[in-house]
């Protein structure tokens, strides 16, 4: 499985993953995978879809909050992220391209 790491104990950040490696995230114990990038950023990426839909064939909730490389979050995108942390089963994993948008969505949303 891709290197994560956890930035709570509740919500761990990871490069991009494939479909492949969802039982092992469900295996890790993670009840939620959240993606933070958008489609098509780079040749061969999966779609977020592709990765929902095996996401939640192995019973897991999934979420798309795309954020563009080299821009901050939008305040939609926080307060989606604000949403699915406090709505969706964790603990969350939460990919993009490195793992940063998805640990600075996270600080955002968590933010007092």
């Amino acid at each position: 499985m891709t290197q994560y790491r956890s930035l709570s104990p509740d919500f761990a950040v990871a490069p991009q993953i494939t479909t492949a490696e969802i039982p092992a995230i469900k295996d890790a114990g993670f009840k939620t995978v959240i993606c933070t990038r958008p489609d098509g950023e780079d040749p061969g990426q999966p779609s977020a879809e592709t990765i929902g839909d095996a996401a939640r064939a192995a019973g897991l909730a999934f979420i798309s909050i795309p954020v563009a490389a080299g821009q901050a979050p939008s305040s939609d995108a926080v307060i989606e992220m604000q949403e699915a942390l406090n709505t969706l089963p964790g603990p969350v994993f939460s990919y993009c391209r490195s793992g940063n948008r998805a640990g600075q969505l996270w600080a955002l949303a968590t933010q007092g």
